[in-house]
């Protein structure tokens, strides 16, 4: 089969053909019909990361043949979730990590909606506990995680202020519902921020960018506010923390991640979407956003693109047509 291998120490992709996996307890052998971009994958690299890796942990396909263990699909199934080895023809993804793919949901679509979508319910609706009539900051709202927390927060009937550097792709999010747009990169959006959200402040802020915006978007939380981080695009790590603040307003800080959590606590969060989350995509409230959509054989190109920060939301590949 054909695949794409990623060189993590300088980031670039080549092609290579590779014996065809077979599933281990719980997992499928998935053809896979598309596949999409993750940032993490490419940003967030372990320090003990292996130089060669096979590409991708997003796909969506047809499953091809179960292992033991697997009793929620069958070969025949649409299917989408963490791959492992998105960028091929052929990819194993363990039942744990997959959802079967909505009727409505084109092959595009169902790649670009599981790793956003999880983290975005795990911060908005799990661990943020966001509810009709809140206030929610996104900081980098542009990114793919960031537009499904606003198309999360709008189902549940929450207004929605988001920052991004780009007012063309602030522009284009107020389709789906941004109340708010503040075209910035840093953190200079406390006063704006202030008369929106009004004197009850913030109820839920997610900082995706890192350390720049972060005291800024403490200081937009209200009384008894949640703020998530969930990444560091700009390389800073550490950040002013105003304890006084976080004392005196009774605020709750957390940390999203998949790094250290196990098999059964992301099976915990995939169950969860697919009760919570997945009837409003099945109904059409929530549909993913596709920025583009490359052949296989661009994936490079792909890469490329995301890297480059042009996007908004999702960038796709297609691997193979139906």
């Amino acid at each position: 089969m054909k695949a794409w291998m990623l060189d993590t120490t300088d980031l670039t992709l080549s092609p290579q053909e590779m014996a065809q996996p077979e599933p281990g307890p719980h997992q499928m052998r998935v053809r896979v019909r598309s596949a999409a971009m993750n940032r993490g994958e490419f940003v967030h690299l372990p320090k003990q990361a292996a130089r060669f890796k096979v590409a991708g942990i997003e796909a969506a396909g047809v499953v091809e043949a179960v292992g033991e263990g697997v009793v929620r699909f069958a070969p025949g199934d649409r299917v989408m979730g963490r791959a492992t080895g998105g960028f091929t023809e052929l990819a194993l993804i363990d039942q744990r990590d997959a959802m079967h793919v909505p009727a409505n949901l084109s092959w595009h679509a169902a790649a670009a909606l599981p790793i956003a979508a999880w983290v975005a319910y795990d911060m908005v609706m799990v661990e943020g506990a966001l509810q009709k009539g809140e206030t929610m900051l996104v900081a980098g709202i542009a990114s793919g995680v960031g537009v499904a927390c606003l198309q999360i927060a709008k189902a549940l009937g929450a207004r929605v202020v988001g920052t991004s550097g780009s007012p063309a792709k602030l522009d284009r999010l107020r389709e789906l519902g941004l109340d708010l747009g503040i075209a910035t990169r840093g953190g200079d959006f406390i006063d704006e921020v202030a008369a929106f959200a009004g004197p009850a402040g913030v109820n839920l802020a997610i900082d995706s960018v890192g350390g720049t915006p972060f005291p800024a978007c403490l200081a937009s939380l209200g009384y008894m506010g949640r703020l998530a981080v969930v990444g560091y695009v700009d390389g800073v790590f550490k950040a002013e923390l105003d304890l006084a603040a976080l004392h005196r307003k009774r605020l709750k800080i957390f940390g999203v991640s998949n790094a250290m959590r196990t098999a059964a606590q992301r099976e915990a969060t995939v169950s969860g979407f697919v009760r919570d989350v997945l009837p409003w995509v099945a109904e059409g409230r929530i549909v993913p956003l596709i920025d583009r959509v490359l052949p296989f054989e661009q994936t490079p190109e792909a890469l490329q693109a995301m890297l480059a920060d042009v996007h908004v939301g999702k960038i796709v590949v297609e691997v193979s047509a139906d």
